[in-house]
Protein backbone atom coordinates (compact mmCIF):
# COMPACT_ATOMS: atom_id res chain seq x y z
CA UNK A 1 0.00 0.00 0.00
CA UNK A 2 1.32 3.44 -0.98
CA UNK A 3 0.61 6.31 1.40
CA UNK A 4 1.85 9.81 2.17
CA UNK A 5 2.19 11.72 5.42
CA UNK A 6 2.84 15.39 6.18
CA UNK A 7 6.37 16.21 7.26
CA UNK A 8 8.13 19.53 7.82
CA UNK A 9 5.86 21.50 5.48
CA UNK A 10 5.84 18.92 2.71
CA UNK A 11 4.89 15.25 2.31
CA UNK A 12 6.72 11.93 2.49
CA UNK A 13 5.59 8.99 0.37
CA UNK A 14 6.10 5.42 1.49
CA UNK A 15 5.04 1.84 0.84
CA UNK A 16 3.89 -0.55 3.58
CA UNK A 17 3.46 -4.27 2.83
CA UNK A 18 3.60 -7.59 4.64
CA UNK A 19 3.42 -8.27 8.37
CA UNK A 20 5.63 -9.21 11.28
CA UNK A 21 9.05 -7.80 12.14
CA UNK A 22 9.54 -4.40 10.49
CA UNK A 23 12.27 -4.04 7.86
CA UNK A 24 12.80 -0.56 6.42
CA UNK A 25 14.43 -0.33 2.98
CA UNK A 26 16.14 3.02 2.40
CA UNK A 27 17.04 3.72 -1.23
CA UNK A 28 20.14 5.51 -2.45
CA UNK A 29 20.94 8.65 -4.42
CA UNK A 30 18.97 9.02 -7.68
CA UNK A 31 16.61 6.25 -6.59
CA UNK A 32 13.12 5.94 -5.14
CA UNK A 33 11.08 3.31 -3.34
CA UNK A 34 10.42 1.72 -6.75
CA UNK A 35 14.06 0.67 -7.00
CA UNK A 36 13.18 -2.07 -4.48
CA UNK A 37 10.28 -3.44 -6.56
CA UNK A 38 10.40 -7.21 -6.68
CA UNK A 39 13.02 -7.43 -3.96
CA UNK A 40 10.64 -5.90 -1.41
CA UNK A 41 7.96 -8.37 -2.46
CA UNK A 42 10.22 -11.28 -1.58
CA UNK A 43 11.03 -9.84 1.85
CA UNK A 44 7.38 -9.01 2.55
CA UNK A 45 6.54 -12.71 2.46
CA UNK A 46 8.29 -12.92 5.84
CA UNK A 47 8.40 -9.39 7.22
CA UNK A 48 6.60 -6.05 7.28
CA UNK A 49 8.49 -4.02 4.71
CA UNK A 50 8.45 -0.22 4.74
CA UNK A 51 9.90 1.69 1.78
CA UNK A 52 9.98 5.50 2.01
CA UNK A 53 10.87 7.93 -0.72
CA UNK A 54 13.58 9.89 1.06
CA UNK A 55 13.06 13.68 0.90
CA UNK A 56 14.04 15.09 -2.47
CA UNK A 57 13.63 11.76 -4.23
CA UNK A 58 10.70 9.92 -5.76
CA UNK A 59 7.48 11.70 -4.88
CA UNK A 60 8.51 13.00 -1.48
CA UNK A 61 8.92 16.72 -1.02
CA UNK A 62 12.02 18.87 -0.72
CA UNK A 63 13.03 20.27 2.67
CA UNK A 64 15.47 22.99 1.62
CA UNK A 65 18.83 23.55 -0.01
CA UNK A 66 20.65 20.97 2.13
CA UNK A 67 19.24 17.57 3.02
CA UNK A 68 21.45 16.49 5.87
CA UNK A 69 21.41 12.81 6.71
CA UNK A 70 19.88 13.83 10.04
CA UNK A 71 16.93 15.44 8.20
CA UNK A 72 16.46 12.25 6.21
CA UNK A 73 16.56 10.26 9.46
CA UNK A 74 13.85 12.49 10.96
CA UNK A 75 11.65 11.83 7.93
CA UNK A 76 12.04 8.07 8.29
CA UNK A 77 11.17 8.29 11.99
CA UNK A 78 8.03 10.23 11.07
CA UNK A 79 7.00 7.35 8.79
CA UNK A 80 7.70 4.81 11.54
CA UNK A 81 5.66 6.83 14.03
CA UNK A 82 2.77 7.00 11.57
CA UNK A 83 2.96 3.24 11.08
CA UNK A 84 3.19 2.71 14.86
CA UNK A 85 6.46 0.86 14.53
CA UNK A 86 8.51 1.14 17.71
CA UNK A 87 11.61 -0.70 16.46
CA UNK A 88 12.84 -1.93 13.09
CA UNK A 89 15.73 -3.25 11.06
CA UNK A 90 17.19 -0.65 8.72
CA UNK A 91 18.56 -1.72 5.34
CA UNK A 92 20.21 1.28 3.72
CA UNK A 93 21.49 1.27 0.16
CA UNK A 94 24.37 3.71 -0.43
CA UNK A 95 22.94 7.12 0.63
CA UNK A 96 20.24 5.18 2.47
CA UNK A 97 23.01 3.66 4.58
CA UNK A 98 24.24 7.14 5.48
CA UNK A 99 20.69 7.91 6.60
CA UNK A 100 20.64 4.65 8.59
CA UNK A 101 23.83 5.67 10.39
CA UNK A 102 22.26 9.04 11.25
CA UNK A 103 19.31 7.12 12.71
CA UNK A 104 21.73 5.01 14.76
CA UNK A 105 23.20 8.25 16.13
CA UNK A 106 19.93 10.05 16.81
CA UNK A 107 17.46 7.24 17.46
CA UNK A 108 19.38 4.14 18.61
CA UNK A 109 16.39 2.93 20.61
CA UNK A 110 14.35 2.57 17.39
CA UNK A 111 16.76 0.13 15.69
CA UNK A 112 16.89 -3.64 16.10
CA UNK A 113 19.71 -3.88 13.59
CA UNK A 114 21.40 -2.06 10.72
CA UNK A 115 22.44 -3.32 7.28
CA UNK A 116 24.77 -1.14 5.23
CA UNK A 117 24.08 -2.27 1.67
CA UNK A 118 26.88 -0.95 -0.56
CA UNK A 119 27.41 1.77 2.02
CA UNK A 120 29.95 2.76 4.68
CA UNK A 121 30.55 5.08 7.67
CA UNK A 122 33.37 7.11 6.08
CA UNK A 123 33.01 10.81 5.20
CA UNK A 124 33.41 12.00 1.62
CA UNK A 125 36.95 12.15 0.29
CA UNK A 126 38.12 15.30 -1.45
CA UNK A 127 37.71 13.57 -4.80
CA UNK A 128 34.16 12.49 -3.98
CA UNK A 129 33.28 16.03 -2.91
CA UNK A 130 34.66 17.39 -6.17
CA UNK A 131 32.56 14.86 -8.10
CA UNK A 132 29.44 15.89 -6.20
CA UNK A 133 30.14 19.56 -6.87
CA UNK A 134 30.48 18.82 -10.58
CA UNK A 135 27.13 17.02 -10.54
CA UNK A 136 25.49 20.03 -8.87
CA UNK A 137 26.83 22.25 -11.66
CA UNK A 138 25.53 19.84 -14.32
CA UNK A 139 22.07 19.67 -12.74
CA UNK A 140 21.89 23.47 -12.64
CA UNK A 141 22.86 23.49 -16.32
CA UNK A 142 19.91 21.23 -17.12
CA UNK A 143 22.10 18.17 -17.74
CA UNK A 144 20.48 15.72 -15.32
CA UNK A 145 20.05 13.21 -18.14
CA UNK A 146 23.80 13.14 -18.68
CA UNK A 147 24.37 12.30 -15.01
CA UNK A 148 21.70 9.60 -15.06
CA UNK A 149 22.93 7.98 -18.26
CA UNK A 150 26.47 7.80 -16.87
CA UNK A 151 25.89 7.06 -13.17
CA UNK A 152 23.28 4.33 -13.41
CA UNK A 153 25.10 1.91 -15.73
CA UNK A 154 28.19 2.45 -13.59
CA UNK A 155 26.21 1.12 -10.60
CA UNK A 156 26.14 -2.33 -12.22
CA UNK A 157 29.11 -4.65 -12.58
CA UNK A 158 30.31 -4.49 -16.18
CA UNK A 159 29.62 -8.17 -16.71
CA UNK A 160 25.94 -7.65 -15.79
CA UNK A 161 25.12 -4.75 -18.10
CA UNK A 162 23.97 -6.80 -21.08
CA UNK A 163 21.94 -9.40 -19.18
CA UNK A 164 20.32 -6.77 -16.97
CA UNK A 165 19.77 -4.18 -19.67
CA UNK A 166 16.08 -3.73 -18.84
CA UNK A 167 16.94 -3.17 -15.16
CA UNK A 168 19.57 -0.62 -16.09
CA UNK A 169 16.99 1.29 -18.10
CA UNK A 170 14.40 1.02 -15.31
CA UNK A 171 16.87 2.45 -12.79
CA UNK A 172 17.82 5.18 -15.26
CA UNK A 173 14.19 6.25 -15.63
CA UNK A 174 13.87 6.45 -11.84
CA UNK A 175 16.97 8.67 -11.76
CA UNK A 176 15.59 10.91 -14.52
CA UNK A 177 12.41 11.45 -12.50
CA UNK A 178 14.32 12.74 -9.46
CA UNK A 179 13.66 16.48 -8.95
CA UNK A 180 16.62 18.72 -9.73
CA UNK A 181 16.39 20.57 -6.41
CA UNK A 182 16.15 17.26 -4.57
CA UNK A 183 19.33 16.00 -6.24
CA UNK A 184 21.22 19.15 -5.27
CA UNK A 185 19.93 19.11 -1.69
CA UNK A 186 20.99 15.49 -1.16
CA UNK A 187 24.40 16.04 -2.77
CA UNK A 188 24.94 18.96 -0.38
CA UNK A 189 23.84 16.80 2.54
CA UNK A 190 26.13 13.91 1.68
CA UNK A 191 29.11 16.23 1.42
CA UNK A 192 28.47 17.55 4.92
CA UNK A 193 28.07 14.24 6.71
CA UNK A 194 30.67 13.43 9.40
CA UNK A 195 32.59 10.23 9.98
CA UNK A 196 30.46 7.56 11.62
CA UNK A 197 33.35 5.11 12.06
CA UNK A 198 33.42 5.25 15.86
CA UNK A 199 29.62 5.09 16.04
CA UNK A 200 29.55 1.96 13.92
CA UNK A 201 32.47 0.31 15.68
CA UNK A 202 30.83 0.80 19.08
CA UNK A 203 27.28 -0.04 17.99
CA UNK A 204 25.35 -2.17 20.48
CA UNK A 205 22.96 -3.47 17.83
CA UNK A 206 23.70 -6.16 15.22
CA UNK A 207 25.28 -4.81 12.04
CA UNK A 208 25.61 -6.36 8.60
CA UNK A 209 27.62 -4.96 5.70
CA UNK A 210 26.84 -6.19 2.19
CA UNK A 211 29.57 -5.36 -0.33
CA UNK A 212 29.81 -5.92 -4.08
CA UNK A 213 33.09 -7.38 -5.29
CA UNK A 214 32.86 -5.25 -8.47
CA UNK A 215 31.48 -2.02 -6.97
CA UNK A 216 32.54 0.95 -9.10
CA UNK A 217 31.53 3.51 -6.47
CA UNK A 218 32.71 2.01 -3.18
CA UNK A 219 35.97 0.12 -3.47
CA UNK A 220 35.54 -3.40 -2.13
CA UNK A 221 39.16 -3.42 -0.95
CA UNK A 222 38.65 -0.14 0.93
CA UNK A 223 35.52 -1.39 2.64
CA UNK A 224 37.16 -4.65 3.67
CA UNK A 225 40.30 -2.93 4.95
CA UNK A 226 39.06 0.32 6.50
CA UNK A 227 35.75 -0.44 8.20
CA UNK A 228 35.85 -1.68 11.80
CA UNK A 229 32.66 -3.51 12.77
CA UNK A 230 31.18 -4.17 16.22
CA UNK A 231 31.23 -7.57 17.87
CA UNK A 232 27.83 -8.63 16.59
CA UNK A 233 28.39 -8.12 12.90
CA UNK A 234 28.41 -9.88 9.56
CA UNK A 235 30.24 -9.10 6.33
CA UNK A 236 28.58 -10.46 3.19
CA UNK A 237 30.36 -10.48 -0.17
CA UNK A 238 28.38 -10.46 -3.40
CA UNK A 239 30.84 -12.00 -5.84
CA UNK A 240 28.95 -11.03 -9.02
CA UNK A 241 27.65 -7.60 -8.07
CA UNK A 242 28.60 -3.97 -8.44
CA UNK A 243 26.76 -1.28 -6.48
CA UNK A 244 23.22 -2.58 -6.80
CA UNK A 245 23.33 -6.16 -5.55
CA UNK A 246 19.64 -6.41 -4.76
CA UNK A 247 19.11 -6.25 -8.53
CA UNK A 248 22.28 -8.07 -9.62
CA UNK A 249 22.08 -10.91 -7.07
CA UNK A 250 18.57 -10.63 -5.62
CA UNK A 251 18.26 -14.17 -4.25
CA UNK A 252 21.61 -14.04 -2.42
CA UNK A 253 20.84 -10.55 -1.08
CA UNK A 254 17.34 -11.41 0.10
CA UNK A 255 18.59 -14.55 1.81
CA UNK A 256 21.33 -12.63 3.63
CA UNK A 257 18.91 -9.99 4.89
CA UNK A 258 16.23 -12.52 5.84
CA UNK A 259 18.72 -14.61 7.80
CA UNK A 260 20.12 -11.50 9.51
CA UNK A 261 16.70 -10.28 10.61
CA UNK A 262 15.50 -13.73 11.68
CA UNK A 263 18.63 -14.23 13.79
CA UNK A 264 18.18 -10.99 15.71
CA UNK A 265 14.46 -10.29 15.93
Amino acid sequence: MINTIPFSGTRIRFSDEGSGTAVVLLHGYLESLEIWNGFAGVLSEKFRVIRPDLPGHGKSGILGDIHSMEKLADAVIAVLDHCRIAKCFIVGHSMGGYCGLAMLKLYPERLNGLCLFHSHPLPDTKQTMNNRCREIVLVRQGKKELISRINIPKAFASENLEALGSEVERATQIALSTPDDGIIACLNGMMQRPSREKLLREASIPVMVIAGKHDNYISFDDVAAKISLPERSEFVILERSGHIGFVEEPERSARAISDFVAAHC
